[in-house]
């Protein structure tokens, strides 16, 4: 499964925020995360993907990342 990572590049400048509220969103100290429901690339509707896509390449700082993990788990929904 595909997930959307912002790593510690963040430079809190907001605008993945901006691009795309419905995943990104800032953490309590300030720095860009995505949201936990909303963090499987896989799982977004291409609209979203799209967005998501605009606020990597946007990204001042290249801190968003899309990274391919494996699910240690055997039924969520990333494993079906």
């Amino acid at each position: 499964m595909k997930k959307i990572k912002v790593n510690e590049n963040c430079i809190s400048c907001g605008a993945c925020t901006a691009i795309c509220d419905e995943v990104f969103t800032f953490n309590d100290d300030m720095q860009a995360e995505a949201i936990t429901n909303n963090n499987n690339f896989d799982k977004l509707n291409d609209s979203l993907k799209d967005k998501v896509m605009e606020a990597l390449e946007g990204c001042p700082a290249s801190a968003i990342e899309i990274v391919e993990e494996k699910c240690d788990c055997e039924n969520c929904e990333g494993c079906k």
